[in-house]
């Protein structure tokens, strides 16, 4: 199968038997074969080769290779800022078709994949700018005597990635570590596995050296758990629950692994009294269920002001009624499916919870009436949700919004950080101390001011608390996959002390 033939097609079923591993394509000794679901119809659309045991020793292999090759010893930075524009460039051009390939895999609607598509061009662009520009320092210890530092390749990278926004994952992982001078290997999860073969076709018609990007699709406790553990995998970085994270880092621990995790959030959108409504209501209804709420940063905890408590619920509600659910390929509509059953049964589990837990339940709650199939729910809100129940402070990873009201600023921000998470935040007031106060109080990697969901490229994010480790996006993310090196240069004359001289 040659890399032509890895262009997966947009209709009908195919089988796909070959994995991605210094520069080929490989068919697993196992054979076995990872079935994809489409999750607007619950039916079998593609099948993917599953990676064993095996093919992780022959991705690792092929990864400490190419760092021993060109790639990481000769290649200049800005040689390797060049084939990431070519990378991006690539990603371009085949958007189309491969938003098409994310939309069948995951249920997003295609205006969100190819929109993601687009961005995770920019992020590859923006690391490819950033390779020349990851600098040491000099250090003046002492007139005679040179003393600076390096910045040089952690090695061989695992990332792990998500389900739900697989290509945009990819991207945040794959620009920093190849700038940087790294070697992949991207583990994409199983209930989404095409959309990263797509990448190791881009990556082959780059000109990528062999062994500088590798795919495996597969599951996590076979697959995902052995690069975890592999002696020859440098760093691990992972997007997903931060359960999955802690066994990693348990894993990882026996060779000390680096760790980068992003692991979710239950993210407070505070309206005050004195807000924007009309543009904190359009906002927040985007920000609540845009991926069908399958985000980490989703606004799944709205605070509202008590005096506008009412007005804002009842105008949020009837706002979420007019939501369009249905086809992800259709363009009409505006959210799709959950990815999976297992996705699907969990948000339904929380609605249950909400009802049983006293709170109001005033938009969704059920399925989509002409919706006979596929793993569709309503977007839902409840309102006058307790802050200490499930709802409140468990991430349900569907359309489920739950709503409370508070009374004052210094309420608003307790009742935000009371919570294991500390990812995303809105603050929407037109005082702006009241505005600086708050976002200096809330715990959160990100916090926005009269607006939501500032993801960019040069901006670094990351969580506080379960949320994760480390930062994603920005230069300052490069450090994340360098080991730094101190060098001391003595340039004196002066004969040392021998302390050990009779």
């Amino acid at each position: 199968m040659n890399n032509e033939e890895m262009r997966l097609p947009i209709e009908g079923v195919q089988t796909f038997e070959k994995v991605f591993i210094g520069g080929e394509w490989i068919a697993p000794r196992g054979g076995r074969l990872i079935e994809s679901i489409d999750p607007a119809t619950e039916e079998v659309w593609t099948r993917v080769a599953e990676s064993g045991l095996e093919e992780v020793d022959l991705a690792v292999a092929a990864a400490r290779q190419a760092m021993q090759g060109p790639w990481a010893r000769y290649f200049t930075a800005s040689q390797r800022g060049e084939y990431l524009r070519r990378f991006a460039l690539l990603l371009r051009r085949d958007a189309e078709r491969i938003a098409h390939l994310e939309s069948r895999d995951n249920g997003k609607p295609l205006h969100d994949t190819e929109g993601e598509i687009s961005k995770a061009a920019d992020w590859l662009d923006f690391f490819a700018g950033g390779a020349d520009k990851l600098n040491g320092s000099q250090i003046p210890v002492r007139p005679d005597a040179l003393a600076f530092t390096r910045r040089e390749p952690i090695g061989v990278v695992a990332a792990i990635l998500p389900w739900n926004s697989p290509i945009m994952m990819a991207a945040w992982k794959l620009g920093p570590a190849l700038a940087a001078g790294n070697a992949i290997i991207l583990k994409p999860a199983e209930q989404t596995p095409v959309s990263a073969l797509q990448l190791g076709r881009l990556a082959q018609e780059a000109g990528l050296p062999p062994g500088v990007v590798n795919v495996l699709p597969g599951y996590g406790p076979v697959a995902g758990a052995a690069l975890t553990t592999h002696p020859g995998v440098n760093k691990v970085a992972f997007t997903g629950d931060w359960r999955t994270a802690q066994k990693i880092m348990q894993a990882a621990s026996g060779s000390l692994k680096r760790c980068t995790f992003e692991c979710g959030g239950k993210s407070p959108f505070i309206v005050f009294e004195d807000a924007d409504l009309d543009k904190a209501l359009v906002v927040g209804l985007n920000s609540a269920f845009r991926s069908t709420g399958q985000s980490c940063s989703i606004a799944s905890r709205i605070f509202v002001q008590r005096p506008i408590y009412e007005r804002f619920a009842s105008a949020f509600a009837e706002r979420a009624k007019a939501i369009r659910v249905g086809n992800p390929l259709d363009a009409h509509t505006h959210i799709g499916p959950q990815t999976s059953a297992d996705q699907l049964a969990k948000t339904q589990r929380y609605i249950g919870l909400g009802l049983e837990s006293g709170a109001r339940l005033i938009a969704g709650g059920g399925r989509p009436p002409g919706l006979d199939r596929g793993y569709f729910v309503e977007p839902t809100v409840f309102a006058d949700v307790r802050n200490d129940s499930c709802l409140a402070q468990e991430e349900v990873f569907g359309p489920v919004i739950a709503m409370l009201p508070f009374d004052d600023e210094a309420e608003a921000v307790s009742l935000a950080n009371d919570s294991n998470y500390g990812l995303v935040a809105a603050v929407w007031t037109q005082d702006i101390k009241r505005a600086h106060r708050v976002a200096a109080a809330v715990e959160a990697g990100l916090v926005c001011v009269n607006t939501y969901g500032a993801t960019h490229w040069m901006l670094p994010y990351g969580g506080f608390k379960l949320s994760g480790i480390g930062r994603e996006n920005s230069l300052e993310s490069l450090l994340e996959y360098t080991e730094v090196k101190s060098v001391f240069v003595d340039l004196s004359d002066q004969r040392p002390a021998d302390r050990f001289a009779d």
